[in-house]
C-alpha cells in the first residue's frame, strides 16, 4: 500500500531543529505549518496525513480527497479531529499512546514539589532582591507530601506513573474513573466528589469531550479545602479558567500547577503569570527531546504497519475522543 506522506505543522514537534520527520515514510513532505486555507491543496495526492493538536474540521475533512486513507495524530489526544467526519469519509484515523507517559507525569510531579515548597514565591523574592528566607525564619509555606492526599481524576497510563512516584514520595491516594473498580496497591478508588473534598493535591488526568469540559468550575472549586492545590497536565479546558482565577485570588484553593490553559498560547495579559500561588507551563509535559524523538519513531511504526496492510493504535471512532 502507498505511504505517501504528509506532515502538516511539523514544527510544533521540530521547533528547535532536532527532529527529523524525513525517514517515517518512503516518500515525504513537511511543512512547519498548514493555514486552515491550504489544507485541502497540501493533502491532495497523499496516503497519509500526519497532525500534532491541530485542528482540522468535520467541513475540511468531508473535502478532503479520495487519496487520503489514513490522518495519523502525532500524540494521545485526537479531540481536534472532527471523529464523524473522519469515519463518514472512511478515513482509519490513529494515535500515539503512551509515548510521552513518564515525561508528562514528571511534569505533574515537578508542579507538586514546586507547590509544597512555595518555590515559585520564592524564586520572585530572590529576583527583586529580598534575602528574607535565608536571614530570618522561612518566610513561605512549606509542606511535607509523605501522609498527603493525592486525588487523581483519570486512570490512564500517565495517571498510573503519576500515581507510582507519589506512592514513592509516601502519598496517599483516591482515584476516580468513568468505571468503578476494586481498591488496589494502595489506591482506594472512589467519586470525583470525594476527591474534591478530601484531596491535598488533585491531578487531572482524563479525557476532553463534552462530559468533562469545564469539569472543574466554581462549583467544583468551593468543594475543595482552601489548602488544596490543582495540577493540570491533560487539558486546559477541563478548567473553567476564569472560575479558577477567581477563585486563585480569593483563597478558595491553595494554588494551581498548569502545563495546559484553556488557550494556547496563553494570553500576555492573564493574571496567571504573576500569581504567587500558581506555576505556569508551556504545555511541556511532552516536549522533551526524547519524548519527542520517541513520537517519531512511533509514528513510523504507524504507518510502516498501515503500509502493509496491519494498521496498529486505530482510534475507535465511535466513542468518545481522548485527551493526552
Amino acid at each position: 500500500m502507498n505511504d505517501k506522506t504528509v506532515v502538516l505543522n511539523a514544527g510544533l514537534v521540530n521547533y528547535d531543529g532536532n527532529i527529523d520527520y524525513s525517514q517515517i515514510a518512503s516518500e515525504v513532505v513537511i511543512y512547519d505549518e498548514t493555514p486552515e486555507d491550504t489544507i485541502l491543496e497540501r493533502v491532495d495526492g497523499f496516503t497519509i496525513v500526519v497532525t500534532k493538536e491541530m485542528k482540522v474540521s468535520g467541513d475540511i475533512i468531508r473535502k478532503f480527497p479520495d487519496s487520503v486513507k489514513m490522518i495519523c495524530e502525532a500524540g494521545t489526544g485526537y479531540n481536534n479531529i472532527d471523529l464523524d467526519a473522519v469515519r463518514e469519509k472512511g478515513i482509519l484515523l490513529c494515535n500515539i499512546p503512551a509515548y510521552s507517559s513518564k515525561r508528562v507525569a514528571h511534569t505533574a510531579i515537578l508542579l507538586i514539589l514546586n507547590l509544597a515548597s512555595s518555590m515559585q514565591k520564592q524564586i520572585r523574592m530572590l529576583s527583586e532582591g529580598n534575602h528574607d528566607n535565608f536571614h530570618k525564619h522561612l518566610m513561605v509555606d512549606h509542606v511535607e507530601l509523605n501522609g498527603k492526599i493525592l486525588g487523581v481524576i483519570g486512570y490512564g497510563n500517565i495517571a498510573k506513573e503519576i500515581i507510582k512516584v507519589a506512592q514513592a514520595l509516601g502519598m496517599k491516594i483516591l482515584v476516580s474513573t468513568r468505571t468503578s473498580r476494586a481498591d488496589v496497591e494502595e489506591i482506594h478508588f472512589t467519586t470525583n466528589e470525594e476527591i474534591l473534598k478530601k484531596s491535598d493535591f488533585i491531578s487531572l488526568n482524563c479525557p476532553l469531550n463534552e462530559s468533562t469540559r469545564h469539569m472543574i468550575n466554581k462549583e467544583t472549586l468551593a468543594m475543595m479545602k482552601p489548602t488544596a492545590y490543582l495540577i493540570n497536565t491533560a487539558r486546559g479546558a477541563l478548567i473553567d479558567e476564569a472560575a479558577l482565577i477567581d477563585a486563585l485570588q480569593n483563597n478558595v484553593i491553595a494554588g494551581a500547577g498548569l502545563d495546559v490553559q484553556e488557550v494556547e498560547p496563553l494570553k500576555d495579559t492573564s493574571p496567571l503569570y504573576t500569581m504567587d500561588n500558581v506555576i505556569i507551563t508551556p504545555h511541556m509535559g511532552w516536549r522533551g527531546l526524547e519524548t519527542r524523538q520517541r513520537l517519531v519513531s512511533l509514528i513510523q511504526e504507524n504507518i510502516s504497519a498501515f503500509s502493509k496492510g496491519q494498521p496498529i493504535n486505530i482510534v475507535d471512532q465511535k466513542k468518545s475522543q481522548h485527551a493526552k
